[in-house]
């Protein structure tokens, strides 16, 4: 597989009104675009030939499906009736490559189930390839998953509020420094509110925990 790759970059086909520009992404060096179902026209439409287009490909129609057929090298086409939704499929695509780091956009809005499962869904993989940070990213949120251990996270100016949901049914031992709202030692339960909209208030902080997965959720106003 290939090496040495920074990033790969997935666009998702979620609502266009909910992706941020990521035009400065662009000319980043060893590099993966990755285009899922009408992300990959969406990348298309941005002067961006993605390497992979992945899905099945049920919100194209006739000319766009001609046009990625005629320009991006490899197509992943999967059945509608499959298991897996077409990101997860892309995600599997990605971490073969064992890239550094992997954004998704367009992986929020429209559909509340589409939603929902793009964001537990971080947390399977998450937990298969620790060392491979995964984000989804949009206009207003950036969501990540963690488990136990010690995290430093930095000061953000654009998405100034840090929040941390538990994904199971209990966080044991959270701890928090150099947050507004300081947490040592604390177990959260599943459904908890305690842990949103802190902010940090040094340029770095730290979050860590004994036991569970916590999703941070980085949003701006």
């Amino acid at each position: 597989m290939s090496q040495n790759i920074k990033a790969i970059y997935i666009v998702a086909g979620g609502p266009q009104q909910y992706i941020p520009e990521y035009d400065s992404y662009k000319n980043v060096s060893n590099t993966i675009w990755m285009g899922v179902d009408r992300g990959v026209y969406y990348l298309l439409e941005k002067g961006i030939i993605p390497t992979y287009a992945v899905g099945d490909f049920d919100s194209i129609n006739e000319r766009e499906w001609e046009e990625i057929k005629e320009k991006v090298p490899n197509i992943k086409q999967a059945n509608p009736e499959k298991d897996e939704t077409d990101l997860e499929l892309a995600l599997f695509c990605a971490l073969e490559h064992d890239p550094e780091k992997i954004i998704i956009w367009g992986a929020t809005g429209g559909r509340l189930d589409h939603f929902m499962a793009n964001a537990f869904m971080l947390s399977k993989f998450q937990k298969q390839h620790p060392h491979i940070p995964i984000n989804i990213m949009d206009q207003q949120n950036t969501l990540s998953v963690y488990f136990p251990e010690t995290h430093e996270i930095f000061k953000d100016e654009k998405k100034k509020y840090v929040s941390f949901i538990p994904l199971s049914s209990e966080i044991i031992g959270l701890t928090l420094k150099g947050f507004k709202y300081p947490l040592t030692d604390k177990t959260v339960e599943f459904g908890s509110s305690l842990c949103i909209s802190n902010e940090l208030i040094q340029q770095s902080g730290t979050f860590s925990f004994e036991k569970g997965i916590l999703m941070m959720v980085r949003s701006t106003d």
